[in-house]
């Protein structure tokens, strides 16, 4: 991992250390694989536009983080205005391997509900949630890098668990099938803990 040092870093620096980090993290909050490689250069774009990145009370990490969480929501918008395109060539790539067609798409639509859920929350919310619950931060560090005490970051969680849970669950058309799905969900993001506790699917 890198550390901090006094110099700015351009957005071509960046991009060599964080580039895998940011598609990770773009993929786990919703941009589909087809606009993945877009959406990963346009972080690193924003970054050259605000002038690389100047270490201050925020790390490179957690910089680039805020930046792709805005990039992830301007890419569910757009796809929401556009007609939805079939890729004949991800569908034979499924179909090779084995998988059912409607098994992804269930899965797809699943994981738009994560996505869903995670965009409407407050910027402030969704990256300390992000970095905490998906990227496995732990809030000491979210903390050092935004330059707030820990109690605030728990403070933060704590409320961005509460309106996750209610805005994803507003989304769900068979309330029963929520361990499942979280299960599922928890699967495809390669999550060591799932993204609600089981003290909290219970309430």
């Amino acid at each position: 991992m890198p550390s901090l040092n006094e110099e700015s870093l351009t957005a071509e620096e960046l991009f060599r250390t964080w580039a895998p980090f940011v598609a990770r993290m773009l993929g786990r909050v919703g941009v589909p694989p087809a606009d993945l490689e877009d959406a990963v250069q346009e972080v690193f774009l924003v970054a050259h536009r605000r002038g690389g990145f100047t270490p201050g009370r925020a790390c490179e990490k957690t910089w680039l983080a805020e930046i792709a969480l805005r990039v992830a929501s301007n890419v569910r918008r757009t796809r929401r205005r556009r007609p939805t395109v079939h890729d004949e060539t991800a569908l034979g790539q499924v179909s090779a391997q084995g998988a059912d067609p409607l098994d992804c798409a269930e899965l797809r639509q699943k994981l738009e509900r994560v996505a869903a859920a995670l965009e409407s929350l407050s910027q402030e919310a969704r990256l300390v949630f992000v970095m905490v619950e998906i990227e496995q931060a732990s809030a000491e560090e979210v903390a050092r890098a935004q330059g707030v005490p820990v109690g605030t970051v728990y403070s933060r969680l704590h409320t961005a668990r509460k309106q996750f849970r209610t805005a994803y669950e507003a989304n769900l058309v068979a309330p029963a099938s929520k361990p499942s799905l979280l299960t599922i969900v928890r699967e495809r993001l390669s999550l060591s803990r799932p993204l609600l506790t089981k003290k909290e699917l219970a309430q």
